[in-house]
């Protein structure tokens, strides 16, 4: 799409996406999903996506995932993108295939990935915070959560449009 474009042509350059410009890619996409449940992941990440978002959609729940600095600067620092080929690495949980030092060489730089500030979301009430540092053990509770926000439904009425 011509939003898409504009979004891909910030991302070449190594800037992060202007607001605007990702608001509309995301609201866009949840027209089409009005009929179904659905749980965002990273986004909104300022006031204004999330103020763009409660105009245009009922929202439930927000999570907010209360994980110590340390853990967080730990993960990404393992966390490595492949240019070429856009494949995302943790040399803790997820390595390349090929060491590092023969990406660099042979296929292209591994960059790190650049971390973002996190930001709280507007939450008008509905913010649900869970604290910890794995997710084996956070999980369980937020699945817990959210089972009482959303409609009991089986696999297989799942993957059907309501």
């Amino acid at each position: 799409t011509e939003v898409g474009i504009l979004a891909k042509s910030y991302i070449d350059q190594g800037r992060l996406i202007p607001d605007e410009i990702m608001t509309r890619m995301v609201l866009s996409e949840l027209k089409g999903l009005e009929r179904y449940d659905w749980l965002l992941d990273g986004f909104p990440r300022t006031v204004a996506q999330a103020e763009a978002l409660d105009k245009q959609c009922q929202i439930d729940a927000v999570i907010d995932l209360d994980v110590p600095f340390e853990t967080i600067k730990y993960r990404l620092t393992a966390r490595w993108i492949h240019p070429a080929s856009g494949r995302v690495y943790n040399l803790e949980f997820s390595p390349p295939k090929i060491p590092v030092s023969i990406h660099i060489v042979g296929i292209g730089a591994l960059r790190k990935k650049k971390k973002k500030k996190k930001k709280k979301k507007l939450a008008k009430g509905l913010l649900k915070s869970f604290s910890g540092t794995e997710t084996n053990k956070i999980w369980p509770h937020i699945y817990a959560f959210l089972q009482t926000k959303l409609p009991d439904v089986s696999q297989k009425d799942a993957a059907t449009p309501r």
